[in-house]
């Protein structure tokens, strides 16, 4: 594709994004229950195409070029498919996020201000692996309003490509050009400049991949980057609830970001704990490593400073005895990547020192850290994880694909009333109120 063609993509967007921004939910969402529709009536088609992605990529695996993470990310096999629809009707379901009065505010009499939520704009996303990220992204955007720009992994391009023309097919009689799909390393590039049409980029992938997007552009960046998540078994811990908290964080789905990569265990519950705990993750085929001192209490290769800051995505998990929760909180803050982590323990105030202490985007109690999810939020689904601190955190759902805008509802005022040598005094009283075109408060 030119640049020409490149351009022309990303002015139907803008152009698109415009239009979505007025249409009112009720057609956002029928527009979601078509695409869920189409994709459910389109199986063989989508599972066709997968199909010669899986198959290429095993190829690759056999050449040592890819991993068996990558491979079980792209296949769309066994039950996949219902996910992808169920996911679509779900974000179909949520509450709108647009029109939301955020606050309101009372400047003076028949003078109110509003801040109310409306849509991003053009969004462009950059994405590896996953085709489901394909119709996340997609479903999310449509929702809120966005139009937005999809650039998948090659290793995924047929699926990519099935799914995205089913999805424009479902919803030919919405804004034209609200979805665009791209397909070559160099329409990213010259993406990446086009500041002045494209408001948000959202790339998922490995940290350098996002460093990469960051240093390359002036558009804002919503990064997503590895996920080196913790689970930290305390002192105070129900150590049967942390074994099968620990497995599941760990084996449950291990390709994905929010499994765990390093347990921590407190030294008073070493010799407990870890003799079992290895033996179970052992009977799961998960590849071990340890800190001299877990290597004193069970048989595990050593590991090294890397693999503390390592996200595996696969059977492989690092563990690491330490004397206390401060510790604990202290390796966290070293080695994690500011995505997820999980402490285990009964004691309530230990718990909220560790979850306070650990500064990363969800911090769990008692629970895996698999929870780490926009479905399972709530949020119906997700464009991804933030691991940064602005403009959202943690799993970005609808929410975090909206910004606001200021309406101010007035009478007649001039600014000259409240300046000079005898100003008139704002009142600046916050009221609940929703706002509509011409209405005043009344007050």
């Amino acid at each position: 594709m030119t640049e020409d063609d490149t351009r022309t993509k990303v002015a139907a967007a803008e152009r698109a994004a415009l239009k979505l921004a007025t249409l009112p939910d009720a057609e956002r969402s029928a527009a979601l229950h078509d695409v869920a529709d189409a994709i459910d009536a389109e199986r063989e088609r989508v599972l066709e195409a997968n199909e010669r992605d899986v198959t290429e990529a095993e190829a690759l695996l056999e050449q040592g070029e890819y991993s068996q993470a990558l491979v079980d990310r792209l296949d769309l096999a066994g039950g996949k498919l219902d996910s992808i629809v169920e996911m679509v009707r779900s974000v179909a379901e949520q509450e709108d996020p647009l029109g939301r009065t955020l606050s309101a505010r009372h400047l003076d009499d028949d003078l109110d201000l509003y801040k109310q939520s409306v849509p991003i704009g053009v969004i462009g996303t950059v994405f590896e692996s996953r085709p489901d990220a394909l119709v996340q992204i997609a479903a999310l955007s449509l929702k809120s309003g966005n139009a937005v720009i999809l650039k998948g992994g090659s290793e995924a391009a047929h699926s990519n490509r099935a799914l995205y023309e089913i999805i424009v097919e479902a919803t030919a009689d919405r804004p034209d050009g609200w979805a665009q799909l791209i397909e070559a390393r160099e329409d990213v590039d010259r993406l990446l400049g086009m500041d002045e049409a494209v408001d948000l980029l959202m790339p998922r992938g490995s940290s350098e991949f996002v460093q990469y997007i960051q240093d390359n552009t002036s558009i804002p960046v919503l990064g997503h980057t590895e996920g080196v998540c913790h689970v930290f078994v305390d002192r105070e811990a129900d150590l049967e609830m942390a074994g099968e908290v620990a497995l599941d964080a760990k084996v449950q789905y291990p390709a994905v970001c929010n499994a765990v990569e390093t347990l921590l265990v407190h030294a008073d519950v070493a010799a407990d704990f870890l003799p079992g705990m290895v033996g179970t993750y052992r009977e799961h085929d998960v590849t071990l490593r340890g800190c001299e001192r877990t290597r004193e209490v069970v048989d595990v290769a050593a590991a090294t400073e890397a693999n503390w800051s390592s996200e595996y995505g696969d059977l492989e998990l690092d563990i690491r005895v330490v004397d206390s929760l401060v510790d604990a909180v202290d390796h966290v803050n070293t080695h994690g990547s500011k995505h997820t982590e999980s402490v285990i323990t009964e004691d309530a105030d230990r718990a909220g020192r560790f979850m306070r202490g650990v500064d990363s985007a969800s911090v769990f109690h008692n629970a895996s850290t698999r929870f780490a999810d926009g479905y399972r939020y709530g949020l119906g689904a997700e464009v991804g994880i933030s691991t940064g601190k602005t403009h959202a955190r943690g799993p970005v759902g609808l929410e975090g694909l909206t910004t606001y805008k200021w309406y101010l509802e007035g009478d007649g005022q001039l600014v000259g009333t409240y300046a000079g040598d005898d100003p008139r005094p704002f009142r600046h009283e916050a009221f609940d109120g929703e706002w509509s075109p011409g209405r005043l408060s009344g007050e």
